[in-house]
């Protein structure tokens, strides 16, 4: 089985923050897939379901982001999964808007959430950056990421979402791949196809036929017996 941890804060006061695209990732593979309705357990809400073959448990901690490795580590030990069996959403302030990337391993680059994963669960399991952009200086990142999307953020946001939801089933299947190619397909403008090129007119063209007769022939003719 896979346990798919979205990183956030809970109540409706962080609901729409940038912080929080992590919760927003798992509530539209729930709404996509049909998983259960979400209960309270391991410190967070929870739902059951199945991508493809796997059966999968969705966990959003209600531990607040700094103590999200508690609510991961119970369920591991629930569940008695690895680090391997793990996947983690969470917003990445290296990444431009809109941006996807997978990755198995690493730091947590200053991530709150990751950092207290980290102490739990060890560093080898799998991630989700799902790219929200930088405010431009340190001293901004706190109040950018504990703020809403803006309005002008919204169409993109709604198609990582929603790309989201569509590649869950590859991601929960070992296909890193072929998720975020499912990401892009609602995020990059598809080029049109061109245009095939119009056949030339064939401009058919009158018989030629062959003169016959003789050169005496043709001066008679000319000039009239």
């Amino acid at each position: 089985m896979k346990l798919f941890v979205g990183l956030g804060n809970p109540g409706t006061k962080y609901q729409n923050n940038r912080h929080n695209i992590g919760f927003m990732a798992l509530d539209q593979i729930a709404s996509d897939h049909g998983f259960s309705p979400w209960k309270k357990k391991f410190q967070g809400l929870v739902a059951d379901g199945r991508l493809g073959r796997e059966k999968v448990t969705l966990l959003k901690p209600e531990t607040f982001m700094n103590l999200s490795g508690q609510s991961v580590g119970e369920a591991m030990r629930f569940y008695k999964i690895t680090p391997a069996d793990v996947v983690v959403f969470h917003d990445e302030l290296d990444l431009a808007p809109a941006k996807i990337k997978c990755k198995t391993g690493g730091g947590h680059a200053g991530h709150n959430g990751l950092r207290s994963i980290h102490q739990h669960i060890g560093v080898e399991y799998d991630r989700v950056r799902m790219g929200i952009g930088h405010p431009g200086h340190k001293d901004k990142v706190a109040s950018y990421v504990l703020n809403d999307f803006a309005k002008a953020e919204q169409n993109w946001l709604d198609d990582v979402i929603r790309g989201v939801g569509d590649g869950a089933v590859f991601l929960a299947e070992g296909e890193p791949s072929k998720f975020m190619n499912a990401v892009a397909m609602r995020t990059v403008p598809q080029r049109p196809k061109p245009k095939a090129a119009k056949k030339p007119v064939e401009v058919k063209q009158a018989p030629v036929i062959e003169d016959t007769r003789s050169a005496m022939q043709k001066l008679m003719d000319k000039f009239g017996k």
